[in-house]
Formats: structure tokens, sequence, C-alpha cells
């Protein structure tokens, strides 16, 4: 080989080596993580963090499988929580869980049942300082509460972007299980837009982070974060038998606790937009059905009268694909998706009528509380029937998968009673009509569509749909 030869290859060689240099480093520069602790770059404050609205990061937080530092930025920040309950110094009660500080001048996330009927809460840090807390509001329908302790300059843990949390993806739970002061335990995401039916509240809204990270008593409040050390979650509930951990284990994504906590701050309560809808997940025979190429979207059953949605012209059987550019394939992610707007806030509804996607925009309303007895509403009717029939509880609920409203009572010798039908009977529609309570069996029973009324429902103890049908 020549020397011109040599110096060619040299040449050639040193070009590619610069090359793939600049390349690694243009690489790692756009995966936006510092290699010393992982943290996001993009924020660089507590109110950029939770009020912005500028979601940090778009890309897989799991690239890191070392949980080294992500532990290290989120233990101090996860506290210790002892609610006891009482009057004055007589203590009848003591409750234990964790919380999570998520910002430098002491606010603190937890779950509501954590404190819940709490006469004096206190808090311990990791460095073992102990203060007494305050509750600023709390939310029933998430079952998150925001507390607050004096003082400033408190390790606090960024509020990261749970919708880009991915199944699979690396994360950790930290928490005081047994009251074992900061453990760390590690999972994956399970799966996302869980609803297990466990929130006691009147217009509950479950759409869980489920994650295989040990979850066990004394952990509900806690954190759930990525391999960067971003807050995704509230760890707020297992499904077991046993009273401890057996495998799945429920967190609150962040995103809607990011709504929760400013309306608290703010207002002491939450501001959440209505839809005014019910609905319900589109199976692979309905969708064959209206035309759809694939299940998915979420059917509408019922439009509430003189809501956003009627006012935006919605319909019964309208089929929802997206609300503001996001798929909406399970009613738990619409209700999350609606929970993060106030009332007034509009939004924009991709939906499949007729076969063809049309989009509307809605303009959100406040809840409003209706005040009317349907049970002494519909006292007359179950004296003509013979039965008599309550709301499922939330319980009920989980176990029976579904809902409607239970017969309690059977008149003897009264039309339902000649239809054999026994009490327990869980009715979950009537004339094909969907009921999720006692105002839409009130509709359908005073607004039959026909001379007679069927209802459709299930027994807890017994497989299968049953069918009872008797003249008006």
């Amino acid at each position: 080989m020549t020397t011109k030869n040599v110096l060619a290859t040299l040449s050639i060689s040193l070009l590619s080596a610069i090359l793939a240099v600049v390349l690694y480093a243009a690489i790692t520069k756009s995966s936006n993580i510092q290699q010393g602790n992982y943290l996001p770059v993009k924020l660089t404050s507590y109110n950029d963090a939770i009020f912005s609205g500028k979601l940090q990061r778009k890309f897989l937080s799991s690239a890191p499988t070392n949980f080294i530092e992500a532990a290290k930025v989120v233990t101090p920040a996860v506290v210790n929580i002892k609610a006891m309950q009482g009057v004055g110094a007589t203590i009848w009660g003591r409750g234990s869980g964790s919380g999570v500080i998520i910002s430098p001048d002491g606010y603190i996330v937890t779950n509501l049942h954590v404190i819940d009927n709490s006469s004096k809460i206190e808090i311990a840090l990791d460095d073992q300082r102990e203060f007494e807390a305050k509750i600023v509001g709390f939310d029933k329908s998430s079952d998150i509460a925001l507390l607050k302790i004096e003082g400033n300059n408190y390790p606090h843990i960024i509020i990261g972007n749970s919708d880009s949390v991915q199944v699979g993806e690396w994360v950790l739970a930290v928490g005081n299980p047994f009251n074992l002061q900061s453990t760390v335990t590690t999972g994956i995401i399970s799966a996302k837009s869980r609803n297990i039916n466990i929130l006691d509240a009147d217009n509950p809204i479950e759409s869980f982070i489920q994650t295989d990270a040990v979850i066990n008593p004394g952990n509900s409040g806690g954190a759930l974060v990525n391999t960067n050390g971003e807050l995704i979650g509230i760890n707020t509930a297992i499904v077991t038998e046993s009273g401890r951990y057996e495998g799945y284990s429920f967190a609150v994504p962040s995103n809607l606790i990011r709504k929760v906590i400013k309306d608290l701050k703010e207002f002491g309560e939450v501001k959440r937009g209505f839809l005014g809808i019910n609905i319900k997940k589109v199976d692979d025979e309905e969708a064959k059905k209206i035309g759809l190429s694939k299940p998915n979207g979420v059917e509408i059953t019922r439009v509430v009268k003189n809501s956003g949605a009627e006012i935006a012209g919605l319909l019964v059987h309208d089929v929802i694909l997206k609300i503001n550019n996001t798929e909406i394939n399970s009613t738990p992610e619409l209700q999350e998706l609606v929970a993060r707007f106030r009332p007034g806030n509009k939004l924009v509804v991709d939906i499949f009528r007729e076969g063809k996607v049309q989009q509307l925009t809605v303009r959100l309303q406040g809840i409003k509380k209706d005040n009317r007895n349907f049970a002494q509403e519909l006292k007359p009717y179950f004296k003509k029937f013979g039965f008599e029939a309550r709301n499922l509880t939330t319980s009920e609920k989980r176990i029976s998968g579904t809902e409607g409203v239970k017969v309690i009572s059977i008149t003897k010798g009264k039309r339902i009673a000649k239809t054999n039908m026994e009490i327990g009977y869980i009715i979950t529609s009537v004339n094909n009509r969907p009921i999720h309570g006692l105002f839409d069996l009130l509709l359908a029973i005073k607004e039959p569509i026909n001379e007679n009324i069927t209802f459709e429902g299930i027994y807890e103890e017994y497989q299968g749909i049953y069918q009872y049908s008797f003249p008006l």
C-alpha cells in the first residue's frame, strides 16, 4: 500500500469518527435528558410544572433502566401522613398513609380516603421533621385531597405528563407501607384508563393507571413516578381478596391531579365541566351494524335536556370518536378528559353519524345538583306494578360489572310477581333503554314506547341475561 493510500484511509476513518461523534451528540441533545439525573430540561420552576400547560416530554422515560437517580429525587418528597379522629385531646381513631410534596412551599397531594373525617393531620418528612397540616380542599370524584404545611424550600416532585405514559414503561412506587418510611418498589405500566368501580361518589372519575409495582396498606397517597422522577400518578387502590398486594395496583393519573389541585388552590373546590350524556363502549357487533370499520369510540345512550351536548346537536346513537383530537375508546377515557376542563370551556367533538364523521363544538356546563327524589316519584309506579328498586351501591357495581337499579321488594299477586322475578334482580335496561339509575327507570316507565314493559338484567349469583315482560 502506498503512502498516499494510507493517508486516504486514515482521512476517511477520521472523518467517519468525527461524523459519529456529531450524530451521537445530536441524538443525545434531542432526547432532552440530562445524563446526570435524568430530569427534564424544559421546565424550570414549580409553577411551570403544574400550571403552564406545557407538557414536558413526548419521549419514553423508560430509556434508562437505572432507578437510582429517580429514587434519590423522589424519596425526600414523599411523606408519611398520620390522620387522627377525635375531639380536642380525645383521640379515638388513627389512620396512616402517604403523601407527595408538589411545591417548595409545602403543598402536599394525597388521597381523600387517607385523611377523610380526620380532626388532626401530622406529616413526617423523610428527614424526620414533623409538621401539622391543614386541608386546603378535596375532591370526592377523584379521591384527591390537597394539604399544606407551613414553611419553604421543601423537596418536591415535578408533576409529569400521564398522557405520554406507555404500557410496558418502567415506573417506581414510593410510599410508606406498614409504616415503613420511604419504601421504593418498581414495576411496569400494565394498562391505562382502568375503571374498577371503587370510588364512592356521586360522579366518580375512574381512569386509573394500572401497574404491577407492589402497593400495600400505607402506600395510598404515595407517588407513582417514571424513571425521570416525574410524578405520573397518585397510588390509590389495589384489587385484593386478602387485603394485601396480589398483583395489580391503581393510580390516579397526574394530568387529572394537575387540574384538581389547581382548582382547589384557586377556589377551594373543583370546578368541573358537564358534557350532559350517558355513553357505552362500542363492541364489534355494534360497529358492524352502524358501519364503523372497527369497534372504536363510545356510543351516546342518553342526552341530558338543555345540556351543552344537546345545545351542540349531539344525538342518541352518535358515536364519539375524538375529543380535542384525542381518541376516545372507553367511558373512563372520556370521563378523565372532560374532567380536566371547567364549565364554559369548549370541546371539539368528532362523531360518527349515519356513516359520516362530523365535528361539533360543545360548551361545557357546570354540574347541576338535582334535588328531585326519584324514589318518591317512582312510588305510584312501584305500587302499581308491585315492586321497589334502588340505585346500585359502588361495591355492587364493582361486583356485578354493570350499572342499573336493584329490586329490593316484590308484592305478592301484583304484575311483577307474576313474571317470577326474584328480589335482588338488577335491571339494566327497560324496553332496550339503558338504565343507569332511578332517574332512567322513571323515564322508561313514565314514557313507555309500547303497551308492554320488558325488563332486561342480571342476578349477581346467576349467570346470563334474564328478561321479564308485563303489560302496562
